[in-house]
This record gives structure tokens, C-alpha cells and sequence, in this order.
């Protein structure tokens, strides 16, 4: 009885014949086209790509590089689960939830600012962010300005200037955050430091 990774695998090779056929299709080249450009049989090719001829690489490397493609353009990736499953945090006064996984080039967070009356000391750090006011108000000090967001409103900043977020109150406020790479370390050091 054949395992699942063994399962996986011979079904992949199963469906390589029929990807062979879309791409040489897609270049609207007949298998006599195909077998002058790779050097192989037009029977050879035709047994390939109905599963008839079991694949090697001394049929493929020769067809993929005839067809300008790479062998893993006929083998497709098993769907991965696109879900993002990194857990929220909670930091001073804040629930941070990760909506995007950990090695993307983009961080994105929906971020609850719990009301407060003072503002948090203002923070730097390298690259860009960009939020979007879900619900409640949000107040963002940038430098020496000093902004009132509501609900709808978005901003956009420069994250090596000096800046600070916080509710005002009396409700908390609901916040979409966007960084780019550079500024994926969160509000990491104080402005002085």
C-alpha cells in the first residue's frame, strides 16, 4: 500500500504529461514543431504527454529548454494553506494581530489602541507605515504635529521620524497597519535611543 508522499508524487508525474501538452499548445507548436526543436521522436513526445512514456530527465531537460520553460514549470506546488496563524500580543495597551505570515516582504497588523490619556513615548524605526482608522479615533503625533483620525481616514509616514499612537478615548480604536520590509520591527527603539 502506497503512502501519501508516494501518492502525492505519482500524481504529480501523472498530470506532467498534460502540462508538456498545454505548453507546447501554447505556443501553437505541433509535436512535429516540438520533436525538430528538442531532438526527440514525435511518437516519443506523444507517449509523454498522454502518460504513456514514463518522464526522465533525459527526455525533459531537452523539451522544457525547446519550450523556453523549467521542468518545475510542469510540476505545480501542492496548495498551501493560506491562512495566517501567527497568535496576537498584547503590548502596552495594545492587541497586535499579525495578518500576514512571518517572511512576507509586507507586514500588515490590525492593531487595538486601548483609550488612554497620555500619549506613549514616540518611537523610531527604519521604513514606511501605512494605517487605515477601522473604527474609533486615533491620534498620531509625527515630529511636532498632531493629528485626530476617525473612522475611514488613513495616513501615511516616513517611521524615522519621531512619532506616537494612541485612542483618546473614550472608546478604543481599531486600526489597520501596513510596514514595508524595512519597518516590519514594530515600533522597536524610543526616538532617542
Amino acid at each position: 500500500m502506497r503512502n501519501q508522499q508516494e501518492g502525492d508524487v505519482v500524481g504529480e508525474l501523472d498530470r506532467l504529461g498534460p502540462r508538456l501538452r498545454e505548453a507546447r499548445r501554447a505556443r501553437e507548436w505541433t509535436l512535429d514543431d516540438l520533436s525538430r526543436a528538442a531532438g526527440i521522436s514525435p511518437s516519443t513526445l506523444s507517449r509523454l504527454e498522454s502518460g504513456k512514456r514514463q518522464a526522465s530527465l533525459e527526455l525533459l531537460l531537452p523539451v522544457t529548454r525547446a519550450l523556453g520553460i523549467r521542468i518545475d514549470d510542469l510540476l505545480v506546488e501542492p496548495a498551501r494553506d493560506p491562512r495566517v496563524r501567527r497568535p496576537a500580543r498584547r503590548a502596552e495597551g495594545m492587541t497586535i494581530a499579525p495578518l500576514t505570515v512571518e517572511q512576507s516582504p509586507v507586514q500588515a497588523f490590525k492593531i487595538v489602541y486601548e483609550p488612554r490619556s497620555e500619549a506613549p513615548e514616540p518611537r523610531v524605526h527604519d521604513g514606511w507605515e501605512w494605517l487605515y482608522v477601522l473604527s474609533g479615533r486615533l491620534r498620531l503625533r509625527l515630529g511636532d504635529e498632531e493629528l485626530d483620525l476617525g473612522r475611514g481616514e488613513a495616513a501615511q509616514f516616513d517611521t524615522r521620524e519621531p512619532h506616537a499612537m494612541w485612542a483618546p478615548g473614550p472608546r478604543r480604536a481599531e486600526v489597520l497597519s501596513i510596514f514595508n520590509a524595512e519597518g516590519e520591527r514594530l515600533h522597536t527603539r524610543t526616538s532617542d535611543g
